[in-house]
């Protein structure tokens, strides 16, 4: 796959397929996850693939709890808003990922992330997007999502064995599956609307209007 195509089309897939996804995938996933840029070249990560359908349960629980714990705080006045404008484009999100977390348990893998002496993300995330470009390589859609590292990260370390007093932290889940529905790019504002030239405030001397790659 073109480099580009990768970058322009990686994005949240949480409607996938319950079919398994072959190790070897799985593999490349992950190695390409560890050549990713490493603070120090510490290379403080670590990975847990889930694929167990009891484990996979009870993490679907831990989800759905945190994901409520979520909606109910940090999310409840956005949704409200967006259902008050009518924001349609903002409603499909959160119904994407009331899906997710509705079918948590029928996912085929979920790769949990975990780093020590790396506050920043600073290495890790770097990793995890590595293996989402990977991932995206093979066909494989996938979500990062920190719900369960951010509500339930004491419980999933009970569950999964994490050895938390050795300084290990969940940075992130990512969910895998293929998808049903189609790649594409994802609509953003145009980069010369987020983007300074030289300092805060003063506007670069280009615009992008469309994106600069197309399948």
């Amino acid at each position: 796959m073109d480099l580009y195509e990768a970058l322009y089309t990686t994005r949240a897939m949480r409607r996938v397929k319950p079919d398994p996804i072959p190790e070897d995938v799985v593999q490349v996933m992950l190695d390409a996850a560890i050549r990713s840029p490493s603070g120090g070249n510490t290379q403080n990560w670590r990975f847990v693939t889930v694929t167990d359908r009891l484990t996979m349960a009870a993490l679907a629980e831990l989800y759905a709890e945190g994901y409520e714990q979520l909606q109910a705080t940090l999310y409840a006045p956005y949704r409200r808003a967006a259902e008050d404008r009518g924001d349609e484009q903002t409603l499909r999100v959160f119904r994407s990922s009331d899906r997710l977390a509705e079918n948590f348990a029928d996912l085929p893998l979920v790769i949990l992330a975990f780093h020590r002496n790396d506050p920043s993300g600073a290495s890790i995330y770097p990793a995890v997007w590595s293996m989402m470009l990977a991932a995206r390589g093979m066909g494989v859609g996938t979500t990062l999502t920190t719900i369960l590292g951010i509500f339930k990260h004491d419980d999933v370390a009970e569950l999964l064995d994490v050895p938390v007093a050795k300084g290990w932290a969940n940075a992130a889940t990512v969910t895998c599956g293929y998808p049903l529905g189609r790649w594409g790019i994802a609509e953003r504002g145009p980069a010369h609307e987020v983007v300074y030239s030289g300092r805060w405030g003063e506007p670069p001397s280009w615009t992008i209007d469309d994106p600069l790659w197309t399948s």
